[in-house]
């Protein structure tokens, strides 16, 4: 189960003309990110991996081009089974690939259980009880399959629907039966989720933006790769990762992460599934994180 303790291809360059002629087919992969701007010192591109388009658009003139590039090279071998969408408010940079893929959520779907009671417990209008603060904690910190049973089955499927339905993440399914590990999610909507925990809106107050990114601080050594990997030292960062492996489609290693402070905000979401064995999928998630970190962090051309 998951969250237990288990174990360029030839890119071919477009054209600003290009995107914003096949602005209709990119939709789909672009809907968890800011419409592209005409603003001066904008910059978009276009590179595919396997098929499909890694696009980007940044603020920060070459860096949309940088990161297409790079994305593209670490999921090489690994772009038909995965998917990515990341932000970056310091630069006003987004990017998306296959970002409205449907992936089984493993343990990632933990933050959105933790945002859908945060939201009941401020429509109840009171605050977490020393239960639900010991159930969350180890959800979010530990990864604990049985706190969050007793909080998925608490929160309710109506519940569940009704943050969703809050948050604007309508690609996200919840699992049938009571299998929240199998609860289909998007790498879009996962970056709509980062985004709501990272500024004011009126789905989730600052009290419990605070706490959920607070707990995704504490999340224990073991349990904290993926989206950290080269991630720069002067940034605060907050992680969940999910990992299941089922008799289709191999093994699920999904990481989200934000990424603030020192400068820094931002925030990715990487999934990816059939993969031989957790680590297999552990590598992958990685590459592509150490790419985008290193990428966003790199010096301001003078």
């Amino acid at each position: 189960m998951p969250g237990t303790h288990m174990p360029l291809t030839r890119r071919a360059k477009q054209g600003l003309a290009a995107v914003l002629a096949a602005g209709s087919a990119l939709t789909a992969f672009m809907a968890a990110t800011p419409a592209q701007s005409s603003t001066a010192g904008t910059s978009t591109a276009a590179t595919s991996v396997e098929g499909s388009p890694v696009t980007c658009t940044s603020h920060r003139p070459g860096l949309a081009d940088r990161l297409e590039r790079d994305i593209a090279a670490s999921l090489h071998g690994h772009g038909k089974a995965s998917a990515l969408a990341l932000y970056d408010r310091t630069t006003d940079t987004s990017c998306a690939f296959r970002a409205d893929t449907a992936f089984d959520s493993a343990s990632v779907v933990k933050v959105t259980i933790l945002g859908a009671l945060l939201r009941q417990v401020a429509d109840e209008n009171r605050h977490l009880t020393s239960r639900e603060v010991d159930l969350t904690t180890a959800m979010i910190t530990k990864s604990d399959n049985a706190a969050t049973n007793a909080l998925w089955h608490q929160v309710g499927h109506d519940g569940i629907q009704h943050f969703l339905n809050l948050a604007g993440m309508r690609d996200t399914v919840p699992g049938p039966k009571g299998t929240w590990g199998r609860t289909q999610i998007t790498a879009g909507d996962q970056v709509k989720l980062l985004r709501l925990l990272t500024s004011d809106n009126s789905v989730l107050g600052t009290r419990s933006r605070s706490y959920a990114l607070r707990l995704m601080t504490r999340v224990v050594p073991d349990q904290r790769w993926g989206t950290p990997a080269g991630a720069p030292g002067t940034a605060t960062v907050h992680v969940k990762n999910g990992w299941l492996k089922r008799s289709t489609n191999g093994w699920r290693v999904h990481s989200v992460g934000v990424f603030n402070g020192g400068g820094h905000d931002y925030g990715m979401a990487v999934l990816s599934h059939d993969n031989r064995t957790m680590e297999n999928g552990v590598a992958t998630v990685e590459r592509a994180a150490r790419a985008i970190n290193r990428d966003l962090n790199l010096p301001k051309a003078s």
